[in-house]
């Protein structure tokens, strides 16, 4: 799609949002694209299909976009939805309530285009409004991102004269600036708890620093240019996260929002900042944005659909409802700028060369090792440092030995078959089993050094079996070198990238001690240096975030009672 000014980015939101027009429900205030569920109930998924398109329709009519259809639901369904006595209200508010995280697009709405989300609102509207956002001042907040909310809220409600607590949000940023590590990266919470670096940072922590350095730059101008130099910071850093080809990399969880990946530059341009020339950001959102329209993300009405390169729950997180995808509405903020601002005029322009040249990259604060390949694609070696509670699939999203923009990775479902668990890029432990044996991977690593050319971790997959692993970056790929440590005896697949099953020339073979699948776009190699066999899993449907259908390469290895010494060359190739 052309994305070059802004009638073709105000023409591509109208293209995402428009098929919601008949969604919302008679009083407005609730929305509902599909029957998926969540772990809140209807009043939060309803109210989270309503806000988070404001995410981009705030911006819009900030910058003078026409108020259109959009703007009677909106100012209709925040009066239904707060007021009490309504049939459509959203609730009385608990602590930890999903309606907080809704809150915060609904604030920012308030913040760029009052006019028409506040101003034509009755005073009692006005009222139950405010004292309903206000709710959030009342109880507890998770020690994550969702302190922002709250930030976010009380500088919307002080913004229009209402009761707010400008104190709370103080501490609440006072907590936030200690989860800062360096180099533009937080946790996302205390990093004892929330140890992993993710997606979080650039569509959350500093999406929201950004926001806060404009909302509050006159009565906070100190915290305000921290956020804008840390931001400034990270940007130089985050754009290591981009292929050429426009994909970013699939890392972690919260994936199903997609574009959203791009959106921390989208605040930069909106905020006037260049951690990259205003061109380069550009061409980041351009091809991150037009990558995620030829993939298969919508449903036949048009509607995104909760999974990542196609429609698939199996990825999904237990709070992902059907409106959740419109988080990536986030992208959009550059509507908020006049026609006549240079973003609109200046060229898509491709990565600048110090991140598209090949070599390996080293993100300390992130605690991750990039390396970009001749040919474009970006492989992460990552630590596998991750919470202990998690959200789910935390071994998969977290702690595979590499992640790529090019093969992306596979979702289990089930640790009870190789097939199920579909394992691409990890050393799967597989212990016999009625049904066919059970597989342990990496989940945690109890030791991490990362080092200029390589990654050192340590790890269990199951008590009585104790790996380490030493990931060392080379031509085309990637050499494992794993020590294991095994009180029993039993087998382990060392496995390679998952490869589109049946897409255009696909084949896959075993040759001795390799295993190797291809298809006209891409192939991916496992050749074991210690003796183990070539092995092709045919993973189940559905797994891989990129493709339904995958087989992986991978080396099966005997795994005798003791300590063994295992090598495996892992290389890769776009063809």
């Amino acid at each position: 799609m052309q994305l070059r000014t802004k009638q073709d980015f105000a023409a591509l939101m109208h293209k995402l949002l428009d098929p919601l027009l008949g969604l919302y429900s008679p009083g407005g205030a609730r929305m509902v694209p599909g029957g998926a569920g969540a772990s809140y109930g209807e009043r939060a998924i309803g109210l989270e299909g309503f806000s988070r398109p404001l995410w981009a329709l705030g911006p819009y009519w900030c910058g003078g976009g026409a108020a259109g259809p959009f703007a009677a639901i909106y100012q209709k369904g925040l009066a239904s939805g707060s007021d009490p006595q309504d049939p459509e209200y959203w609730g009385d508010t608990v602590d930890y309530d999903q309606c907080f995280v809704e809150m915060a697009a609904i604030a920012c709405a308030i913040l760029e285009a009052p006019s028409i989300v506040w101003a034509p609102l009755s005073g009692p509207a006005q009222k139950n409004l405010a004292r309903w956002l206000y709710s959030i001042n009342e109880h507890e907040l998770p020690h994550c991102n969702w302190r922002f909310f709250r930030v976010l809220v009380d500088l919307a409600l002080e913004s229009v004269g209402m009761p707010s607590d400008m104190a709370l949000a103080a501490q609440d940023l006072d907590e936030m600036d200690g989860w800062y590590v360096g180099d533009g990266w937080y946790t996302d919470g205390p990093a004892a708890d929330k140890p992993q670096k993710d997606y979080y940072i650039p569509w959350a922590l500093q999406y929201y620093g950004v926001l806060y350095s404009v909302f509050a730059k006159d009565r906070d101008p100190q915290r305000a240019e921290v956020f804008r130099a840390r931001a400034l910071e990270f940007g130089k850093s985050f754009a290591h996260w981009f292929d050429a080809d426009g994909s970013a990399l699939p890392y972690g969880r919260s994936l199903t929002y997609r574009f959203a990946q791009c959106a921390f530059y989208s605040a930069c341009v909106w905020a006037g900042l260049e951690p990259l020339p205003l061109a380069a950001m550009k061409g980041i959102i351009v091809r991150n944005l037009n990558w995620w329209l030829e993939r298969p993300i919508f449903d036949r009405d048009g509607v995104l659909t909760v999974g990542y390169c196609y429609p698939d729950l199996l990825m999904s997180e237990r709070y992902n409802a059907p409106g959740s995808p419109y988080w990536a509405m986030k992208v959009f903020l550059p509507l908020a700028l006049p026609a006549e601002h240079p973003f609109w005029a200046a060229e898509a322009a491709p990565l600048p060369a110090e991140y598209a040249a090949p070599g390996l990259h080293v993100q300390y604060a992130a605690g991750l090792l990039l390396q970009r390949l001749p040919d474009g694609q970006l492989n992460a070696y990552a630590p596998g440092v991750v919470e202990k509670s998690g959200h789910g699939q935390f071994a998969e999203k977290y702690s595979k030995f590499c992640y790529s923009t090019r093969f992306g990775f596979s979702a289990s479902r089930s640790n009870v078959q190789l097939a199920q668990s579909a394992p691409d890029s990890m050393l799967a432990f597989v212990l016999p089993g009625a049904d066919g044996g059970w597989v342990f991977v990496r989940r945690h690593s109890r030791k991490v050094e990362l080092w200029a050319d390589r990654l050192l971790s340590e790890w269990s997959p199951l008590p009585g079996i104790k790996v380490t692993t030493e990931l060392i970056p080379c031509a085309g790929g990637h050499l494992r070198r794993h020590t294991v440590e095994s009180e029993f005896s039993c087998t382990a697949y060392d496995c390679g990238f998952a490869v589109p099953r049946f897409a255009p020339g696909f084949a896959a073979a075993v040759d001795g001690t390799a295993a190797e699948a291809h298809s006209d776009a891409l192939s991916c190699t496992v050749q074991s240096k210690s003796g183990g066999a070539g092995h092709i899993v045919e993973a189940w449907p559905n797994t891989n975030l990129y493709s339904p259908n995958t087989v992986i390469p991978a080396v099966r290895y005997e795994i005798p009672r003791g300590t063994s010494r295992l090598e495996t060359l892992v290389t890769s190739a776009a063809r």
